[in-house]
Parts: structure tokens; C-alpha cells; sequence
């Protein structure tokens, strides 16, 4: 008899658009055999201000998920027929929250929802979605370092040129390219002394990851999403003419691709180390390398996008897949 879950899913419709993957997900969700229900708290709603910004369980609102579920401009989804939100009621929590999001408010959820199966885990999401967590692949990166200091990073820049990335950014917002005395933000070009020096107290206490800056960036950022171990799709996603960033909220676009065989390789390797942190759902991204071989550049545990996208792009049932991977370790994690 298949077991059937009461699901709750936690949100920010604010900066939603009619792409956003969570209103395709859910319109399905609902339809498996192994949903009993579908709630649905956004971080949005200012009367959920107490929830997602004191850490205050008490009056939690939220929505049920039916066939009007839909994106609109007024967000009616998220703020018609209000119910207060029980969380011990829920078997399986499904996060779709981007960032801003603090370390203190994850940590707090997972102690909320110790009873329920998380998905990703905020404890595995802390670890793996800060960009410092590359250091542990030396073997499938470029050359990086976690740098607190102005010292820090001109070491860096005596080997090669880099681009420097806040460790807790994502949409490639912050990203810094430094090639000798030119420093590159994706706007202006600056003095890299000059600018470096002002950003001290805040390598300080945030740091940065440094990454050699790849030649052949030109040559797209691949985003690879996986879920459950299994590689479910790939995209390709082109710099904008001129510009060395890939991102398409940055300007890129975005194309179907194949995975490569090393590409498969760097899956592998990191599949047990991200399941190990109760990580089932992540996206890959690849560059390729001085030598002409994909690899990789970064790794999003958070709230990762682009499954209608890719469903469209490849006419396999990406979203079935996803679903029925996500029941899959909810009766694991059950039993």
C-alpha cells in the first residue's frame, strides 16, 4: 500500500515569476499517489514575519495547495483562504526559500522540524551551499583558496588572473574578475589595489573564494541538476556579448546540453559526499578548463531552479522524476 504524505512547503512568492519551478512541481505533487496534502507558507506574507524572521512558531500561515494553484502578480495563491499552520502535523517539508536566508533561522528549522523528512536538510544546506565547501575537491576544481585578507588574494594573483566570490551570494551577484591592476565587477573596471583595500574589514569577517579565472569561460557555464544521485537534465548557459559572466540573471542565456563523460565523473564523486548531508536535490555547475575538460565551478543546495525549463527543453518527464525521487527517500528516511 503506498504511503501517502502530508506535505508542507516553505516559500517566497515575492520575485516570483510565471517561471519559477515551484508551480509546476506542486501542480504535479498534488497529483501522485504518495501526496495526501499540500500546504503552503510564504515568507512573503508580513504576517509570517514572526516565523521566517524571529523564529517564532506560533502563528505560522499558509494556503492549501488545490487546481488553482497558479502564479499571478497579486500572489492570490499565497494569500487567499489564510489557515493558521500546525508544523508537527507535516511528514515531509520541501524548502523553496532563496536567498537572503539566515544561518540562525536554519539551524532553527531543523530543530522545528526534527519529526519530518527535510528536503534538502538546512544542516547539509549550511555546509554545502556556503562556496566554500569546493575546498574539499581540490581534484574536481579550478585552483582555489579561501582568502580573509588583501594578502590573501594578491598571492593568488601572482599565479594567475581570478574572479572572487562572496561565499554566500548566488545569481552571480558580487562576482569579482582581477586580472593584474584591473579589477572587473561586471560593470566598470576599477583600480584592483585600490578597490581590494576597501574591502579589508570585510574579507576579514566574511572572506572570499578565489578561483582562476578560465579562459575558456566564454564557452558557457553549465548548470547540471541532479536529484536522488540521478542526473535528471543540463543547461548551458552563455555570457551575454562582451561580458565574462554566464548567469542569465546576469544577462546570459540559456541552452539544452549534453553531460560529458568527465562531467558524469565529477557527479559521481560528489553524490555520496552531499547525500551524507541529507542533500538530494542540487545543481552542479561546470566550466571548462584551461585544457579543454569541463569542471567544476560550483555547487547550489538551496533552492534550485529550472526543472519545467528543462522538461520543455528535453521532453523527458523531469518533474516525474523528481517527485518520484523525493517519495523514494521520504520511505527510506520513514522506515
Amino acid at each position: 500500500m503506498t504511503r501517502q504524505y502530508r506535505i508542507l512547503v516553505l516559500t517566497d512568492h515575492i520575485g516570483h515569476s510565471d517561471q519559477n519551478s515551484i508551480y509546476s512541481i506542486l501542480t504535479q505533487m498534488l497529483r501522485h499517489p504518495s501526496c495526501h496534502s499540500i500546504d503552503i507558507a510564504s515568507r512573503g506574507l508580513q504576517d509570517n514575519a514572526p516565523f521566517f524572521n524571529a523564529l517564532q512558531i506560533e502563528n505560522l500561515l499558509g494556503c492549501q495547495v488545490n487546481d488553482t494553484f497558479c502564479y499571478s502578480e497579486t500572489g492570490a495563491s499565497f494569500t487567499s483562504n489564510l489557515k493558521k499552520l500546525q508544523p508537527e502535523e507535516y511528514d515531509i517539508v520541501l524548502m523553496r526559500i532563496p536567498r537572503p536566508i539566515s544561518d540562525a533561522f536554519l539551524e532553527w528549522l531543523e530543530i522545528v522540524f526534527s519529526h519530518a523528512v527535510m528536503i534538502n536538510k538546512p544542516s547539509g544546506i549550511l555546509k554545502t551551499s556556503n562556496k566554500k565547501y569546493l575546498v574539499n575537491f581540490p581534484e574536481l576544481c579550478p585552483d582555489v583558496r579561501l582568502c580573509h585578507s588583501v594578502k590573501d588574494i594578491l598571492e593568488e594573483l601572482e599565479k594567475y588572473p581570478i574572479v572572487l566570490k562572496p561565499l554566500k551570494e548566488y545569481g552571480g551577484k558580487g562576482l569579482l574578475k582581477i586580472e593584474g591592476n584591473v579589477l572587473d565587477d561586471g560593470l566598470n573596471k576599477h583600480d584592483s589595489i585600490r578597490y581590494l583595500s576597501s574591502m579589508e574589514d570585510y574579507l576579514k569577517t566574511a572572506g572570499m573564494l578565489s578561483m582562476k579565472y578560465l579562459k575558456n569561460v566564454s564557452e558557457g557555464d553549465k548548470r547540471i541538476l541532479v536529484v536522488g544521485g540521478e542526473i535528471l537534465a543540463a543547461s548551458l548557459r552563455m555570457p551575454a556579448e562582451g561580458s565574462w559572466l554566464c548567469n542569465v540573471a546576469q544577462g546570459g542565456r540559456s541552452v539544452p546540453a549534453e553531460v560529458t563523460p568527465k562531467e558524469r565523473t565529477i557527479i559521481e564523486s560528489l553524490n555520496p559526499k552531499l547525500t551524507a548531508q541529507g542533500i538530494i536535490i542540487y545543481g552542479a555547475d561546470t566550466l571548462v578548463d584551461d585544457n579543454g575538460e569541463r569542471i567544476l565551478s560550483e555547487i547550489n543546495t538551496l533552492s534550485i531552479g529550472g526543472f519545467p525549463q528543462a522538461e520543455a527543453q528535453t521532453g523527458k518527464p523531469i518533474i516525474k522524476t523528481l517527485l518520484n525521487k523525493i517519495f523514494d527517500y521520504a520511505d527510506e528516511w520513514t522506515k
